[in-house]
């Protein structure tokens, strides 16, 4: 059975992610990642618009279903090497969360709603993504299915494994 997620970055973060095909959370940390399962359903909350940005934007900035395949490591310079997840962006329009507060279960009735976020991912019920989702235009069904191939093109990613570089085709 599909689990809902929402996962949380900067709007500038996720904009990369979208761009790429792939989510990133807890600064590249594998063991948050690994608790998504393919089909899974994730959403991207931004706080902000940039990271340590001080602007902020509370919304809702990209909804999507997690691929088939595990987690990866990826160099990307300077010896970061940060753990990502594959996942097929739907097209959806951002959505402030202030309007929702109201009608999600996770955040219904409590005073310090944002506190859940500072996890970098967290559950969620099947009324709350339903209800988020709806609000970015997006629908799709309670038990999604995984995708193995998306139109994303295939490119060479190269993989950190400990302290050694590898190349990986997708």
């Amino acid at each position: 059975m599909s689990r809902n997620w929402v996962a949380v970055a900067s709007a500038e973060h996720v904009r990369v992610g979208r761009e790429g095909g792939f989510m990133q959370v807890c600064h590249g940390k594998a063991a948050p990642l690994r608790r998504l399962k393919p089909g899974d359903r994730v959403v991207y909350y931004s706080p902000t618009l940039e990271f340590r940005g001080k602007n902020k934007l509370q919304a809702f900035t990209a909804i999507g279903i997690v691929k088939i395949g595990d987690p990866y490591q990826l160099n990307m310079g300077g010896g970061f090497c940060p753990f990502r997840r594959d996942v097929v962006w739907l097209p959806a329009h951002e959505v402030s969360i202030q309007p929702l507060l109201g009608m999600l279960e996770f955040a219904a009735g409590k005073r310090n709603w944002g506190y859940q976020f500072r996890f970098g991912v967290f559950p969620i019920s099947d009324h709350d993504m339903q209800i988020i989702a709806a609000a970015m235009g997006v629908g799709f069904p309670v038990e999604a299915q995984p995708y193995a191939d998306s139109n994303i093109a295939d490119v060479n990613l190269t993989l950190c494994t400990a302290g050694t570089v590898l190349a990986k085709n997708p």
